[in-house]
């Protein structure tokens, strides 16, 4: 089964990937990380890619997608695949239906408060990469694997969590009627137990959890 994972920044949307991908046994496919696997592997792409980023430009849709389409053509991905981070814009989405058929698009819905109260409380060991949120910490302030101290990320402070959340409702939220208007988007409530969300995304794409 091939899906697209759809949602705002902190819906939890990599979680629930991760998750889905090791039941199902098919890879999550970030566009970031293999966009960095093709430039440091010098691979035609990724020396086109490379030659943007060096100059801190943003890498072409059409280089992108020369590498999407690279990757979903590995045998890991026979069975299906999960893309996370990938379409952001609806000319990428255009784009990817030339070389992929997408069964579903699980859309992780949120509300711009909550993802903020989400976003801005998470704080970080830079240490282990252990992750907590102060409405659990009380007055801790270090990690409790390793004691070393916690962070806030600068993406997660409250001005960067804003603007992060414009970037989202301007280019990437337009995909929700893309991909509604082709029948594939499948909506959850983000804001639900992870547990429960992950089990009713089990039970749409019609998986044993």
């Amino acid at each position: 089964m091939n899906i697209i994972f759809l949602g705002p920044p902190g819906a939890g949307k990599g979680t629930q990937a991760q998750r889905i991908c090791d039941a199902l046994n098919i890879p999550q496919i970030s566009t970031g990380d293999i966009l960095r696997k093709a430039i440091k592997e010098g691979t035609p792409t990724g020396l086109k890619a490379k030659e943007y980023v060096e100059a801190g430009k943003l890498v072409p849709d059409e280089v992108l997608v020369e590498i999407i389409r690279d990757r979903l053509a590995m045998d890991d991905c026979k069975q299906g695949y999960i893309l996370d981070g990938f379409p952001r814009t609806v000319p990428q989405a255009e784009a990817l239906e030339k070389i992929a058929n997408i069964d579903c698009v699980v859309e992780l819905a949120v509300d711009d408060e909550n993802l903020i109260k989400r976003l801005s409380g998470r704080r970080v060991c830079l240490n282990c990469g252990a992750t907590y949120h102060v409405s659990l910490l009380g007055d801790r302030t270090t990690c409790e694997k390793c004691g070393e101290p916690l962070i806030q990320r600068k993406d997660d402070a409250p001005e960067t969590v804003l603007n992060r959340l414009t970037v989202y409702h301007e280019q990437t939220a337009p995909l929700i009627a893309f991909y509604e208007s082709r029948n594939l988007l499948k909506r959850f409530d983000g804001m639900k137990g992870m547990e429960e969300v992950y089990q009713s995304i089990m039970e749409t794409l019609g998986a044993k959890a």
